[in-house]
């Protein structure tokens, strides 16, 4: 029995479900809401007061942070080196400039505003200065911090692991989706990958079970500056929002981390060099979707469509 809650956190919709033979006490569901808030009130870059902000304000001093802050620095770390330093925290100024300079719900996609200016390449996380005795993190003075999607990707793989004490679990944040195992019939999740040219429409549905599924796309955080579309996925190697001919990359990888890590990178790749990055690593497998409308797969990504999955049944 799927029992489901939804609620709005991070900027995002958030989904999570849990299917369990027994009805789950309205307790557990009231805390999912409380998880987000708590993670958000330490990671938002939108909140004056957030443990992030307060970390950046201390630039250039060490700073002792929370377990919850200590984990997703590191899986930043951790995201920096499987891209190949293509996913980067430091892109809070790059941002900015871009911007991206307040909550995506307070921006009008359509504003005509002159660029705030333009950065440079983006600094790595190898330049700041820990201690993992103490959870201390010192970052250089010319380095601010933005997590993102890294963040998101967190927060629904910690959801998904509380919630499945209680049954098979899949919690979505935004889009990055953690998935904890199959249902208890056996049957696995289906997940929708949207049509990023037209809206309510679907290209595919997925069949999955334990894993983490991510999209990375170009369609939806985007506006206007200066006269010309900008997004909010940076080039750390220019600074500026991502040149590429893929709108949306969405990828199957063993966890939601590792998911929207790979979405990203790819994304900011290209499809060319996007699908040789992918060639080197059979964990993942990805949809595109390029500005033609062309859908490129890539490692196996057909074999878990829906229809695939009807016809190895019938």
């Amino acid at each position: 029995m799927n029992q489901k809650i939804d609620f709005k956190a991070m900027g995002c919709r958030m989904v999570a479900i849990v299917d369990s033979s027994a009805p789950l006490a309205p307790e557990l569901y009231q805390q999912v809401p409380v998880w987000f808030e708590e993670w958000e009130a330490a990671l938002s870059r939108f909140r004056p007061d957030s443990e992030l902000n307060r970390l950046n304000r201390s630039a250039g001093w060490p700073f002792q942070v929370s377990e919850t802050m200590w984990q997703v620095f590191q899986a930043a770390v951790d995201a920096e080196n499987a891209s190949d330093g293509l996913v980067r925290a430091a892109v809070l100024e790059a941002l900015v400039a871009a911007g991206y300079d307040r909550s995506f719900d307070m921006i009008s996609p359509e504003r005509m505003s002159a660029p705030v200016g333009v950065w440079g390449a983006v600094g790595s996380l190898a330049e700041v200065s820990v201690d993992e005795s103490t959870c201390t993190i010192c970052l250089p003075v010319d380095m601010q911090l933005d997590f993102g999607g890294v963040a998101k990707g967190w927060a629904a793989q910690q959801a998904s692991k509380r919630l499945a004490e209680y049954g098979a679990a899949l919690v979505s944040a935004g889009g990055d989706v953690a998935i904890s195992g199959e249902q208890v019939s056996g049957e696995l999740w289906p997940i929708a990958v949207e049509n990023p040219f037209i809206k309510g429409e679907y290209l595919q549905t997925l069949m999955l079970g334990a894993c983490g599924v991510a999209t990375s796309g170009t369609d939806y955080r985007r506006w206007k500056q200066g006269g010309r579309w900008s997004h909010h996925i940076i080039d750390p190697r220019t600074g500026q929002p991502a040149v590429t001919d893929v709108v949306t990359a969405t990828v199957i990888a063993p966890d939601a981390l590792m998911a929207e890590m790979a979405a990203k990178t790819v994304l900011i790749l290209g499809s060319m060099k996007g699908l040789e990055w992918l060639a080197e690593r059979p964990a993942f497998s990805a949809l595109l979707v390029l500005e033609t409308g062309q859908v490129l797969l890539s490692n196996h990504m057909g074999n878990y469509f829906w229809r695939q999955h009807e016809r190895k049944t019938s």
